[in-house]
């Protein structure tokens, strides 16, 4: 693909970023670079748009190679396009939120990441670039799409009860919510139907869910 533009143009860029619940608090992922600028520093996973890709495709490739994970929901949220965001050149970030269940994470650093791993949101390192406001930002999207309650469905396994559907609320939201107003919310959005199965534990069996087609 050939390029003959005659101004100067800016690099285009996708920032990825990922959550998980684990042990009941959100995390995101977060890789270490592996190259200036910033080496060693802490950032969202992301890349460089190629010529022959679009931008979800560049958000999905860059995600895996750098950490080796591949996610179901992949979301535009924001652009970032501040002239001076990257000291190599003028990049503009295209920013994506991705989630998936704690209990298929294996993740790894590669590609330009020297390692990659998961942070509790509450206790995050210093961040390169502008990625604490692309996170910001990230972060009031996903608890602005939770109170749909169906996005909180890729965080959790094909089948949970309703405590585990409100405990992702909480967690997503940072808002309590009482049980018996929840439930009501939720099985009047039509978004859950229940099945013949039931999870075991210490407490009395509870009923599990599914995402209703």
């Amino acid at each position: 693909m050939a390029f003959t533009y005659a101004y100067p143009h800016p690099a285009v860029a996708t920032d990825i970023a990922v959550f998980t619940l684990r042990r009941g608090a959100l995390h995101v992922l977060l890789i270490e670079r592996g190259g200036e600028p910033f080496l060693g520093a802490w950032a969202l996973p992301g890349g460089f748009v190629q010529p022959e890709e679009d931008l979800d495709a560049c958000a999905r490739r860059e995600l895996q190679e750098e950490t080796g994970v591949e996610s179901d929901v992949l979301l535009h949220f924001a652009n970032f396009s501040a002239p001076c965001r990257d000291p190599r050149e003028r990049v503009i970030s295209v920013a994506y939120l991705a989630l998936m269940p704690s209990d298929e994470l294996r993740v790894e650093g590669s590609s330009d990441a020297a390692q990659a791993q998961w942070f509790p949101i509450g206790d995050l390192p210093p961040l390169a670039f502008d990625h604490e406001e692309i996170l910001r930002q990230a972060l009031a999207n996903l608890g602005a799409r939770a109170r749909g309650v169906t996005l909180l469905f890729a965080l959790l396994p094909p089948r949970f009860t309703l405590s585990q559907l409100q405990a992702a609320y909480e967690a997503v939201t940072g808002e309590e919510a009482e049980k018996r107003n929840f439930r009501k919310m939720v099985l009047g959005l039509g978004c859950v139907r229940e099945t013949d199965d039931f999870a075991h534990g210490s407490h009395r069996p509870a009923r599990l869910y599914e995402a209703a087609a």
